[in-house]
């Protein structure tokens, strides 16, 4: 993860000591005028470049132009669903955009980059912790020493030329009438709005915020490896043996072997059910449990081959894992179907997407052990690779108007339009928000008499408008759908003239 450090740009210690109170400052002003008091939207997206750009000037360390470029593109990558909308996963994201960059800036980045997702555990954790040690006191302690570099020593300088400067205006007024009619004059009724509780609230919650990423810390971790080496072979002897995986493996294969033959007949082959069970029933039942199985085995599996443990070191019992992840990995397929047939009955939601997209994430988790099995690699490679999983995919979602994509579903397979199915749910698309519009538009074209649909779609046309306009809440979504709105009022309009012309 090394870029070229040629050419360079350098910071004087000093320098870079004074900046960074003085950028915090002007950090927590530029998010008192985008954020406070305002919907998040385009202001989150600047924001977290601000930031970027705050953290690459205060750097500790010389930084490469290569490496200066390669930080601002990542963090504009990262804030990029930011632009889309205001989702906590894009906001999850650009948060691990610029922890990161909050690294790197410090020389605090791996050289192995399966060794950031340990870092990041590291930086939160003590990050966690920060509030509760007395480094503030000891802060201010050394703030009192005479010191060129501490700011108390610039704002020492200012305490007599203000204190003067105030008593002389006071002396002023009391002899000049103009200059006290001027004074008087002057409104300072929005200092209590400016200096109100939340807004200074606001500014502190900005300050720790800005401050941990400033001056980043990696909690130092314990390290009891000849502990736990020493108690390792007692506890091979003992619960996690040689036997004792033996025996679980040839139970859990086994087991498994019962729940994937009979998905592979009523679920996949479609056989009949007995009497009493209703498809429905049985896709709805094992959606959840099985993944909540799937999960236990991971662990158990990690655990039993853990390196130069038993199971690293026996082919059969290598073997009996092989078939037991690739049965997980069935039992997840399945559970996919599972959710996919009862969504065609009883529709879609956001919980059932979420369901499904963890499903997926649980099935490539389980393949990622396979692949570190086979391919013998540690377990931070493992969790590498599972957190670059888990971060793609949060990309994605953030990308992607999942309350459009399901109200276009619902619609589309409701008894209504499709002839089966059942009703459609208006309740549960008027709880979407007004991007189940355009579905709602649809579903109109086949049904206009339904008054219902007309007034929910109605309503939530007036919520939409009711969202702030302010370019600092900007979002390309509530653009597109702005832009739909005005081609459909166009379109009505065009369509009352035509008819008052006819």
């Amino acid at each position: 993860m090394r870029l070229s450090d040629a050419p360079t740009f350098s910071t004087k210690p000093a320098s870079n000591s004074n900046r960074k109170p003085l950028l915090l400052i002007l950090l927590i002003i530029l998010a008192d005028i985008l954020l406070f008091d305002r919907d998040p939207g385009l202001n989150l997206f600047l924001f977290t470049n601000l930031v970027t750009v705050g953290l690459l000037i205060c750097s500790r360390r010389r930084l490469s132009i290569p490496r200066i470029l390669a930080f601002v593109s990542f963090s504009l990558i990262l804030s990029v669903p930011l632009v889309e909308t205001a989702s906590w996963m894009g906001i999850a994201v650009s948060l691990l955009g610029l922890s990161c960059v909050s690294l790197g800036t410090a020389g605090l980045i791996p050289r192995q980059w399966s060794h950031l997702p340990l870092g990041l555990l590291r930086l939160f954790l003590e990050a966690s912790m920060r509030p509760f040690r007395h480094s503030s006191y000891r802060w201010l302690q050394r703030s009192q020493k005479p010191s060129s570099q501490t700011v108390w020593h610039h704002l020492r300088g200012w305490i007599v030329p203000l204190g003067f400067a105030a008593g002389f205006l006071a002396l002023f007024a009391m002899a000049n009438p103009l200059i006290d009619k001027t004074l008087r004059s002057i409104d300072l009724t929005f200092l209590s709005q400016l200096f109100s509780v939340w807004r200074v609230g606001f500014w502190l919650l900005v300050a720790a915020f800005l401050s941990l990423l400033l001056r980043p810390r990696l909690k130092r971790l314990p390290t009891r490896r000849n502990k736990i080496a020493a108690n390792f072979p007692a506890l091979e002897e003992g619960v996690f043996g040689r036997a004792a995986l033996l025996r679980s493996l040839v139970v859990f294969n086994a087991l498994f072997a019962v729940e994937t033959l009979l998905d592979l007949a009523y679920l996949w082959g479609g056989a009949n059910l007995p009497d009493g069970i209703s498809h429905a029933e049985y896709t709805h039942r094992g959606a959840y449990p099985l993944m909540i199985t799937a999960l236990l085995a991971a662990a158990f599996v990690l655990v039993a081959m853990r390196r130069n443990g038993p199971g690293d070191k026996s082919a059969l019992l290598r073997g009996l894992v092989h078939l037991w992840i690739a049965q997980n990995i069935m039992l997840c397929l399945s559970s996919i179907l599972r959710l996919d047939l009862y969504v065609e009955v009883y529709s879609l939601t956001e919980l059932r997407v979420a369901a499904g997209i963890w499903m997926g994430l649980v099935a490539v988790g389980l393949f990622l052990i396979l692949l570190r099995i086979l391919l013998r690699r540690s377990n931070e490679w493992l969790i590498a690779f599972t957190s670059a999983a888990l971060v793609i995919t949060l990309y994605a979602a953030a990308l992607i108007d999942l309350p459009a994509f399901i109200a276009r579903f619902n619609v589309a397979h409701s008894r209504e339009i499709s002839g089966s199915g059942i009703p459609l749910d208006a309740n549960y698309l008027a709880a979407l928000g007004p991007a189940s519009i355009p579905a709602l538009d649809t579903y109109l074209v086949s049904l206009p008499a339904d008054t219902t649909v007309r007034r929910i779609r109605e309503e939530l046309v007036w919520r939409h408008f009711e969202h702030s306009h302010d370019w600092r809440s900007w979002t390309y979504r509530v653009e597109r759908l702005d832009a739909y709105l005005n081609k459909m009022q166009l379109l009505q309009d065009e369509a009352e003239t035509k008819k008052t012309d006819g």
